[in-house]
């Protein structure tokens, strides 16, 4: 096989990138049949060539481009960033990747950006390509079929309803339970628990928007939360890493002395049957891979690994 030539990302490359990453994802849902059928692929790299920062490489071999790489920066609280988007990579040989990446990263540390994070599919030997790179897995999208028929068995001295605002004080400390455990072993998350006011604030505006949160009740304390949307209310699901018609749970806690009860299990299984009331044949949600409850969970309730978030920190 002919050697690879790599060069600096430009617009002239948008059509062939574009050319790849629908390979890429005909691939991938080949593997994953409930990912998004109707997508503008020079749409998806348009928008990533332009943001600010945006910068990449393309692979050659006798011409023709045969792979490609675009990162861009986010917002400063992900540290000195890098991020490399669901649409942000593409090759026809897996090898390739690892030539990209050395390409386009030595551009990023010279820039002083050393935090690098890429959205992969959860296909073995690409996200294999990654770790021999350097990258590790640290989040992870999951998504399986709404069940046809949704029972909710509810375990013995619990109750689920929908939460009021006379309860938002004790409703404080459920909120919290999610962000407290991600500061722990083996998670270490840099992001600041919330102060209890930060938090009755987001409950009461949680109480005044249209999100479908769900309570699990303990002799009428409130233990647990989750709560359900549509995938169009999630930033972090966009382009084709946001599957059609998709219902999304984006928050599930409960309070360290309710784990293992149930009460989650039986959550999880009452949105499934909201998301087939309103129609919604495909469920989503995400966790970090280095919970070690929330990984061990998801799997468990049916979800498979769509897209993985790698990160890598240099040094």
């Amino acid at each position: 096989m002919p050697a690879v030539e790599i060069q600096p990302f430009s617009d002239q490359h948008l059509g062939d990138a574009a050319t790849l990453l629908e390979e890429r994802h005909s691939r991938h849902r080949a593997v994953e049949p409930l990912l998004g059928k109707e997508i503008d692929f020079r749409a998806e790299l348009e928008i990533l060539w332009a943001r600010e920062g945006s910068s990449g490489a393309v692979a050659l071999r006798t011409g023709r481009v045969v792979g490609y790489l675009l990162g861009a920066p986010r917002d400063d609280s992900w540290g000195a960033n890098i991020w490399v988007e669901a649409a942000g990579h593409a090759v026809e040989e897996t090898e390739d990747t690892r030539d990209l990446y050395a390409a386009a990263a030595e551009h990023w540390v010279e820039q002083g950006r050393t935090r690098h994070y890429v959205l992969v599919p959860a296909e073995e030997t690409l996200v294999d390509a990654w770790f021999r790179v350097g990258f590790g897995g640290q989040h992870a999208h999951g998504i399986r079929e709404v069940p046809a028929h949704n029972e909710v068995a509810v375990p013995n001295g619990f109750d689920i309803r929908h939460p009021v605002a006379s309860e938002i004080e004790s409703l404080i400390e459920v909120g919290l339970a999610l962000p407290r455990h991600q500061r722990k072993a083996p998670v270490f998350s840099e992001l600041p628990v919330p102060s209890e006011e930060e938090e009755r604030q987001e409950w009461l505006d949680t109480l005044a928007g249209d999100e479908e949160v769900l309570i699990g009740y303990l002799n009428d304390k409130p233990v647990a939360c989750w709560s359900v949307t549509s995938i169009e209310r999630s930033g972090a699901h966009a382009g084709l890493a946001r599957p059609d018609r998709a219902a999304f749970i984006g928050f599930a806690a409960t309070l360290p002395e309710s784990r293992g009860s149930g009460i989650g299990v039986a959550l999880t299984e009452a949105c499934f049957a909201w998301a087939a009331e309103h129609d919604y044949p495909t469920m989503v949600t995400d966790w970090r891979e280095t919970n070690l409850l929330a990984s061990r969970f998801w799997p468990k309730r049916g979800f498979r690994r769509m897209f993985l978030r790698l990160y890598r920190s240099i040094p």
